[in-house]
């Protein structure tokens, strides 16, 4: 396209609005409109975030602004159920939507509505909405008007077994898919900018605790999305853990292997994410760290076989920007027909 995407953010002000915007103003196709926020309505963005200082003159807008609808995209970075209020009015005026939060990654109604404790504003707008994970639905996000963008930790985890999975749809019995164990950590920014007493630094530094034991919410988003890589249900135990870190999203993951024992499975991975500019494949025996991903659009995956028959997939990501903002730019890229890695070139923060 000649002219710049003209973009709007709705919720400006947590964690996954201020990386939207650090992404945004480094983005060359990109005119960032304007940004929202009802406590900052009329403040200086730079002034609630003093790294953007210099490299950005918006104010905060109301998020009933009008100047939304002349948007060409607008992303959501707000909390669940707000996207779904709004977004008839955006889509009337011809805006596409993107939303970080969970309005419309589940596709049946009433399984949002166990999770999230709340109706859903437009469940026919379900079967419309894309989910946004590019590496397994490229075609679908060009042509989406409404994108689902995935949860950080449900990134992690399909982007580990979608080959397995993928082989399993082709080849049954492949692998165990009834039982895969996803044994996963995050840092604490995947929680939210908000004030919680067990978010606190005095509760988070020397600890390390599991957490959504009863049930995660990514868990149904999870489960839905990789019964349709196995084309069949699959059995998922899932364990989300809090470490002591701010950013990063360290994965394990484990599969019983049958039929599939006896292939390189180094190969199919590396096969299968040849090309793709946002996956690495790491050569065989290699330990992933979080840091090698930290700030950047990347996921890396290592393979391991510590028994015959039990496979061992470790991924890492920034889950600020792979599973989150970095994600939205490149579905962004894709709906817009720029090049998929625009504005997304970063290298790793280290040490």
């Amino acid at each position: 396209m000649t002219r710049k995407i003209r973009v709007g953010i709705v919720g400006g002000t947590g964690y996954t609005g201020v990386e939207l915007l650090r992404l945004l103003l480094q983005h060359p196709s990109v005119d960032l409109a304007l940004i929202t926020s009802r406590k900052e309505s009329g403040t200086p963005v730079d002034q609630v975030f003093g790294s953007l200082r210099g490299r950005i003159g918006l104010r905060f807008s109301d998020p009933d602004s009008p100047l939304l609808q002349a948007c060409d995209l607008v992303f959501f970075a707000t909390p669940h159920g707000v996207a779904m209020s709004q977004a008839r009015a955006l889509l009337a005026a011809g805006v596409r939507i993107i939303d970080l939060a969970a309005d419309f990654r589940l596709r049946d109604p009433a399984q949002f509505e166990a999770w999230y404790k709340m109706p859903h504003a437009c469940p026919d707008l379900l079967a419309q909405a894309v989910y946004g994970l590019p590496e397994l639905g490229r075609n679908a996000v060009r042509s989406a008007r409404i994108i689902g963008l995935p949860g950080c930790y449900p990134t992690s985890i399909q982007l580990g077994l979608a080959p397995l999975l993928e082989l399993e749809r082709s080849t049954p019995s492949s692998i165990d898919a009834d039982s895969i164990i996803a044994d996963c950590k995050s840092g604490v920014s995947g929680a939210g900018r908000k004030a919680e007493l067990e978010l606190l630094s005095a509760e988070v530094s020397e600890n390390f605790r599991a957490y959504g034991l009863a049930g995660h919410r990514h868990q149904p988003e999870t489960v839905q999305q990789l019964a349709v890589l196995a084309g069949r249900p699959v059995g998922l135990t899932f364990l989300p853990h809090l470490v002591p870190m701010i950013r990063g999203i360290f994965s394990t993951l484990y599969v019983r292997l049958r039929s599939a024992a006896g292939l390189d499975l180094q190969a199919l991975y590396e096969k299968r994410y040849s090309g793709e500019p946002f996956v690495d494949v790491l050569p065989a025996g290699s330990a992933p760290e979080t840091r090698s991903v930290r700030g950047t659009n990347m996921v890396r995956i290592a393979l391991h076989r510590p028994k015959g028959d039990l496979l061992t997939v470790l991924v890492v990501e920034d889950n600020l920007v792979k599973g989150a903002a970095g994600q939205a730019v490149q579905c962004m890229n894709l709906m817009f027909e720029q090049p998929e890695t625009e504005g997304l070139g970063h290298l790793a923060v280290v040490p």
